[in-house]
C-alpha cells in the first residue's frame, strides 16, 4: 500500500510538472464587472476561453472595437449559440470595457 501511495504521489508530481501553467491571472475588472461567471482565460465555461478570443482576433486591426461593441452591446453566434448579455448598454463604463478588451487580445501575445 506504502508503494502504491508513492507511485501515485510522483505520478500527481509529474503531472503537476507537466501541465502548462497559465501565468496569467483574471483581472480584478473581470470580477467586478462578473465577466468571471461565464469566461475563463484557458477553457470555456459558459462563454469562450479569452486565450480563444484572442487567437481569433489576432492580426485584425478593427479587433479592439469590435470586441468593445460587442462585450458593451451584447453579441451571439461568435462563438457558438449563447448570447453574451449587454454588460455596458448605456456606455457608462466604456474605459473599463477597454480596458478588459485590450486584457484579451493581449493574451493572444502571452
Amino acid at each position: 500500500m506504502k508503494k502504491l501511495n508513492r507511485i501515485v504521489c510522483k505520478l500527481c508530481g509529474l503531472l503537476m510538472f507537466c501541465t502548462p501553467a497559465m501565468a496569467v491571472e483574471m483581472p480584478e475588472l473581470a470580477r467586478r464587472n462578473d465577466c468571471v461567471n461565464c469566461h475563463a482565460i484557458n477553457e470555456r465555461v459558459v462563454g469562450p476561453a479569452w486565450i480563444d478570443v484572442a487567437k481569433k482576433y489576432a492580426g485584425d486591426p478593427m479587433a479592439e472595437e469590435k470586441l468593445l461593441v460587442r462585450v458593451s452591446k451584447g453579441s451571439s453566434g461568435f462563438f457558438g449559440l449563447i448570447h453574451m448579455p449587454a454588460n455596458d448598454p448605456d456606455g457608462r463604463k466604456q474605459a473599463e470595457m477597454r480596458e478588459l478588451v485590450r486584457f484579451i487580445l493581449a493574451l493572444a501575445r502571452s
